[in-house]
């Protein structure tokens, strides 16, 4: 057999991935979907980047988000072995420019994948570099709002798998135990769970709903179901996630800022203000990426940005001429407290003692349904690495005290204290699906 080396490269965006179906010029398997897939001379990593360059015309917008282990395939009707390379890019655009090997693309779920004529293995290639709950539990590079999408992809995948290899089984069992993995990944990032709550909710109610006016567990609720609720899910959580950002725009507009860290939906909001100050945010220093992404914009009318030291914040707040803090949240306590990155808590009591309101932007998933902060502790490598018998801390989260919040900008609006209450109410509705165990 021949023995060759492929890539196959899966882009993401808002949850779904790009198929391209391959046109009858090309040399094997031409008519069936597939990724962005070539030969692989040398470099996997390199013939991968050069592969969405030439067959989607978007490289510029991809961020590698996972190289998945190569697996090896024999294909006997070509007599060739073939070693698969597969990659996952999350994509920013979807202004596809196909070449001549294709013949038509869609973005679409990639459990899609199981429905349709492919490429061999294309689902195998998938599985490699999809998401787990173990990489959301590891992953430090990333927010809630990125991770609870990614906790929805789980869900989705899993039961998509199910619905359509045995859609007749009862796999309700094993799709509880996977829910519950997602809800224990990240106990901190109050969005993760509220939105797998959410999904596995809404699969129940659809069950009683086709069923009839009876108890949950008394249903066969399909693994059909629950992927359709992720799916769903996923496209509610963009959705209220932009709105969240959009409002927060609104508030800020015109204004100079102070923010810490990195929030994507605070990113979104910054471009309506005329200047922000950036806090490093040691020891990741999310706020240097945060700096460069908003100086970028600076041409397009984008907001003049001073990076600072996160020692610094207290006197920036003191000196310069800030109408506002803005920071995220990785979660909403019920008593309006606010959970976000380390140094959140000392910016919002400066900026108590300068008169300068202080605003956290989240999507209302955020809200927390009990009051456990979970700080999570860092590497202490990160903050020390010396030989010196010295304790380290590297808290990764702390707790704002509610009043020195002046409000949460969401998708439905400013919640005070009293309006996150409420949400935290509505958002314990959602855990009763866990009855139907």
């Amino acid at each position: 057999m021949d023995e060759t080396h492929v890539v196959t490269c899966f882009l993401r965006n808002r949850g779904e991935v790009l198929l391209l179906r391959r046109s009858a010029e090309v040399g094997s398997y031409p008519g069936a979907w597939g990724g962005v897939a070539g030969h692989a001379e040398g470099d996997p990593d390199r013939a991968a980047r050069e592969e969405i360059a030439e067959e989607t015309g978007l490289l510029d917008a991809c961020t590698l988000a996972r190289a998945g282990v190569p697996f090896t395939l024999e294909d006997e009707n070509i007599d060739t072995e073939w070693t698969v390379h597969p990659y996952c890019f999350d994509c920013e655009r979807r202004d596809v420019e196909t070449d001549w090997e294709t013949a038509e693309f869609e973005w679409v779920h990639p459990t899609e994948i199981l429905r349709r004529e492919t490429v061999p293995n294309l689902w195998a290639s998938y599985s490699r570099v999809g998401p787990t709950a173990q990489r959301i539990a590891e992953d430090s590079d990333h927010g809630s709002a990125y991770l609870s999408v990614r906790a929805l992809e789980v869900l989705r995948d899993r039961a998509g798998s199910f619905a359509a290899n045995d859609p007749d089984a009862d796999r309700w069992p094993q799709l509880v135990a996977i829910a519950e993995r997602l809800l224990d990944a990240r106990p901190s990032m109050a969005a993760v769970a509220n939105r797998v709550n959410r999904a596995m909710a809404d699969a129940a109610a659809s069950a009683i709903a086709d069923e009839g006016d009876v108890s949950a567990d008394e249903n066969d609720l399909s693994a059909e179901a629950v992927e359709r609720a992720a799916r769903e899910g996923i496209e509610r959580a963009y959705r209220v996630d932009e709105r969240a950002a959009a409002n927060a725009a609104a508030e800020i507009r015109g204004e100079s800022v102070l923010t810490l860290s990195r929030s994507g939906t605070v990113l979104d909001a910054l471009s309506a203000a005329d200047e922000v100050f950036v806090a490093e945010s040691r020891p990741a220093r999310e706020g240097v990426g945060v700096a460069e992404e908003l100086a970028a914009t600076a041409g397009d009318s984008g907001p003049d940005t001073t990076l600072h030291t996160d020692a610094a914040t207290a006197h920036v707040l003191a000196t310069e001429d800030v109408d506002r803090v803005v920071v995220g949240a990785d979660a909403i306590l019920p008593d309006g407290r606010v959970v976000n990155k380390t140094g959140t808590r000392g910016a919002a009591l400066a900026a108590n003692r300068e008169g300068v309101p202080v605003h956290a932007v989240a999507a209302s998933d955020k809200v927390r349904t009990d009051d456990a902060v979970h700080p999570e502790e860092g590497d202490p490598a990160a903050v020390y690495d010396g030989e010196a018998d010295v304790a380290v801390l590297n808290p990764t989260f702390d707790a704002t005290p509610a009043d020195a919040v002046s409000g949460v900008i969401t998708e439905r609006g400013v919640l005070d204290d009293a309006g996150i209450s409420a949400v935290a109410d509505e958002l314990r509705g959602l855990t009763e699906w866990r009855e139907s165990e």
